[in-house]
């Protein structure tokens, strides 16, 4: 098969398109290389005989020239992460939102019919909660009042009472809570809809907290794995946000490889997108990923600061169930091997 992976040179792209490799496919990767991701006069880890096309996702004729000969595209090239503020907002939406317009509008004319869209759980927003008492309710934002006194967890918002978290299906409503989020399902609706007057077919990989090797350090749009090991090689303790008790799935970047190219091979949903939970399914708190990284580092005891980031959910944790059952896919890296490995892995240069 021969695949275009858009966003080919960063972190999951370039794991991607190193798994599509191995596997005997033929690959052109299309990356900007921005400034924001790629330290200057560092070259792209991608394997020998990958075509790299250095263009912006949001440059129709670039795009047209990256898609020739092509029967599927990958499309990994986004903004990620929380961001800073809202003065964020326009690079997310035009990265994330229009490049995909751009992408889909030149697969139409290239009559490319094969999506494999990298999505995320940001678009749940809050994950699926439940109450003793009212059953599945849905979580109220959370008040900075509360937050300040230090109550992380949404209350149930029929009676009050304190909610247990349970797994996300794909099938859950869907209620982004921040800018990134929100761009994310708007790359969902806009896949879907290409597909619908298309007849393409689309697969949504939701992908839960990635981590692992080459992962950007020191910038405040990479996740949280890679900003506390950044602290721990500066000799910093992680600091952990809130409690450390939100509930988050940690899956390895080899392992989001392997379910790209599971969809990939998949038969396509026609004219209509498909959604999947790509994650580990076996939930820990991000206190649990900060000390299991500090311990396998070395370094100092992470710090609970108590301190939150509006936008900041506290619980999300999948079920991956579907994509055993659909793709094949079940993750391989269990927590403790992957935070082993993370922890003395190398981190991409700091742009």
């Amino acid at each position: 098969m021969r695949i275009l992976v858009t966003g080919g040179a960063g972190f999951i792209g370039s794991h991607v398109a190193e798994a599509a490799h191995a596997a005997g496919h033929e690959l052109r990767v299309l990356d900007a290389l921005l400034p924001a991701v790629h330290a200057a006069g560092t070259r792209p880890r991608l394997p020998d005989g990958v075509e790299l096309l250095v263009g912006d996702v949001r440059e129709a004729a670039t795009v047209d020239r990256a898609l020739v000969g092509v029967d599927a595209v990958c499309h990994q090239a986004a903004m990620v992460g929380l961001g800073v503020d809202v003065q964020d907002m326009p690079e997310y939406a035009g990265i994330n939102e229009f490049g995909t317009a751009v992408l889909l509008a030149a697969m139409a004319r290239a009559d490319v019919g094969r999506l494999v869209l990298a999505s995320s759980m940001v678009v749940y927003g809050e994950g699926r909660y439940e109450c003793p008492v009212d059953g599945v309710v849905p979580a109220a934002p959370r008040r900075r009042t509360d937050l300040d006194e230090g109550r992380f967890d949404p209350p149930c918002p029929v009676c009050g009472r304190q909610l247990e978290w349970a797994t996300v299906p794909e099938d859950a409503v869907l209620d982004p809570r921040n800018t990134y989020a929100a761009t994310k399902l708007g790359q969902e609706h806009l896949a879907s809809a290409w597909a619908s007057s298309t007849g393409g077919g689309v697969i949504a990989l939701r992908y839960h907290n990635v981590y692992g090797p080459h992962m950007p350090r020191d910038t405040p749009y990479a996740g949280v794995a890679a900003i506390f090991r950044s602290a721990l090689e500066a000799g910093r303790a992680p600091r952990v946000f809130e409690d450390g008790g939100q509930q988050r799935d940690f899956v390895h970047v080899s392992d989001v490889a392997t379910a790209n190219l599971r969809a990939l091979l998949a038969d396509p949903p026609e004219g209509s997108l498909r959604a999947y939970n790509v994650a580990s399914g076996t939930p820990h708190t991000v206190g649990d990923m900060a000390r299991a990284l500090s311990g396998a580092f070395g370094g100092p005891p992470p710090e609970v600061t108590g301190e939150y980031r509006i936008g900041d959910v506290r619980h999300v944790v999948a079920s991956p169930d579907l994509a055993e059952k659909d793709l094949g896919f079940r993750a391989e890296i269990g927590f403790d091997e992957g935070m082993r490995d993370f922890a003395t892995a190398p981190l991409r240069a700091a742009p």
